[in-house]
């Protein structure tokens, strides 16, 4: 097969040759091996072409992580379609609006889902339903594809504004499973608990077994621990993939309970901020354990990395900024001027590229960082910069760095600038986190007015006691601090400005 026209199930059919007999995917008592997945993904293949899809057709996936969102995913891959993937957490209006910009030909959802058709304008419309329980018994071949045809679309997290839908190539999800797979080392004789879905299709190209977390990412406050330990010891599971909020409520139990997993061997996260303060848990929880901290964003993964103990182990680090580890070799990165108007097509950095140590915006660039959006022009001319033929992504994150390595300062638009000093929220939070009683804390802007906002069930005169050494004009007390839907880690700043 020619190399510009392989499709990318193709490394997932490799796989299925070299370990036919072994468990692809363990979801509740639902055992598949990869021979079975193969044979399933074909039926529906099968059964979506004789229902009208064709190689370039974009279908919306709404299906929570499952054996059969694999099933489906692989087979839209399979016949050269595009899969368009939404979220279990976004709200009915995000729902409708990502509808319009991805303008599918079909949508295919659970039953729920599907009730959802008949109340939602934008998916009504949509001229195809497929079903998740029909199959094909007829044997199609899969379809050779352009290697930048679009193999999947996901939309990026955010609350407000026009989504942005990240434009996923067969050649770009080629290159990040290259880079992915070699930097969190997959084995196929891990069994891995794979918590953030896109890193279940690495596990598919490499052949190891993927266990599903019984875990309702709608609702993160649900997860229960416990559940989550039994899969572990009853699969000896050696790998785990998650958000940072995820592993910490684990890491906290396991502290509390003194449980052990003795067969944990290497944690990965990523997605939000890890201080030293949830580091040093992780690291109490798992001793034995390698636990790796990835920077990146849906756009550009991986951009750098760090361990758990390398944090704990200099703390001091902070003041300036939070260390997430030496750069990726096959990613290249720049630190630029800060700045909120669009940066047109340029020849060279010279006049927007910084020192060593000088705080600005982090771009990056590479063959795994995304090229495009879908049907968003706005959103391209924003996050984009062409430079001699070459795509840099704005990652809107703010930092620096220092002998080779990187440091974050916090989201470039949440910097303060009060009486002529920038102040960086993102740094004073780590602060924060470090006092007992204060569970999350940041700083915001309020009509000139610098405002410290902290999340505590202490009292308020307790807690001008405890953050006495910081500068502020007024203080305000929640309860809880809005976190960010996906992977509730970060601070929703949208909401939180509504709030307060």
């Amino acid at each position: 097969m020619n190399a510009k026209k392989e499709n990318i199930t193709h490394l997932f059919f490799d796989a299925v040759t070299k370990f036919p007999n072994k468990s692809a995917i363990i979801e509740g008592d639902r055992y598949i091996t990869y021979d079975e997945l193969a044979d399933e993904v074909k039926k529906t293949a099968a059964y979506f072409w004789d229902q009208g899809i064709r190689p370039g057709d974009r279908v919306l996936v709404f299906v929570p992580m499952s054996i059969e969102l694999y099933r489906v995913v692989l087979a839209l891959f399979y016949i050269g379609a595009s899969a368009v993937f939404l979220d279990e957490w976004v709200s009915k209006e995000r729902l409708l609006l990502c509808c319009r910009i991805a303008d599918c030909k079909a949508f295919i959802g659970t039953t729920k889902a599907r009730v959802l058709c008949f109340f939602a304008k934008e998916i009504r419309k949509i001229p195809i339903k497929l079903s998740l329980k029909k199959r094909s018994s007829r044997n199609i071949a899969s379809v050779e594809v352009n290697q930048e045809a679009t193999a999947l679309i996901t939309f990026t997290t955010g609350s407000t504004g026009i989504p942005k839908a990240a434009d996923r190539s067969h050649r770009f999800l080629t290159d990040q499973f290259l880079i992915l797979k070699e930097k969190i080392k997959t084995d196929p004789s891990d069994v891995d608990m794979p918590v953030l879905p896109i890193f279940l299709f690495i596990n598919l190209a490499v052949g190891c077994t993927s266990v599903i977390a019984k875990f309702n990412s709608r609702k993160p406050q649900s997860l229960n621990p416990k559940v989550i330990i039994d899969q572990i010891q009853l699969h000896q599971v050696n790998r785990i993939i998650a958000s940072p909020f995820f592993i910490r409520t684990l890491s906290e139990y396991m502290i509390e309970q003194d449980v052990r997993l003795s067969t944990i061997r290497n944690i990965f996260t990523g997605g939000a901020p890890v201080f030293p303060k949830e580091a040093l848990v992780y690291c109490k929880a798992f001793p034995d354990a390698e636990v790796l901290i990835v920077y990146g964003s849906t756009e550009a993964e991986p951009i750098s990395s760090i361990s758990a103990e390398a944090i704990v182990e200099d703390p001091l680090l902070l003041h300036k900024g939070l260390p997430v580890g030496e750069i990726h070799p096959k990613t290249q990165l720049k630190i630029i001027n800060m700045t909120s108007e669009d940066i047109p097509s340029i020849e060279n950095f010279d006049d927007l590229d910084l020192d060593e140590e000088k705080v600005g915006e982090i771009i990056v660039a590479g063959e795994h960082v995304l090229k495009k959006y879908f049907n968003n022009p706005r959103a391209f001319a924003a996050n984009k910069i062409i430079s001699n033929g070459e795509t840099w992504h704005r990652t809107g994150d703010s930092g620096f760095v220092k002998n080779g390595k990187l440091f974050l300062t916090g989201r470039c638009k949440q910097l303060i600038f009060n009486n002529g000093e920038i102040i960086s929220p993102f740094i004073e939070e780590s602060k924060l986190l470090s006092i007992d009683g204060i569970s999350m804390g940041t700083f915001m802007s309020c009509r000139n007015q610098l405002m410290l906002i902290v999340e505590s069930k202490l009292s308020k005169e307790r807690i001008k006691e405890l953050v006495s050494t910081f500068t502020f004009d007024h203080l305000k007390v929640l309860s809880q601090i809005p976190r960010d839907p996906r992977h509730f880690s970060k601070i929703d700043y949208a909401r939180l400005a509504t709030m307060i």
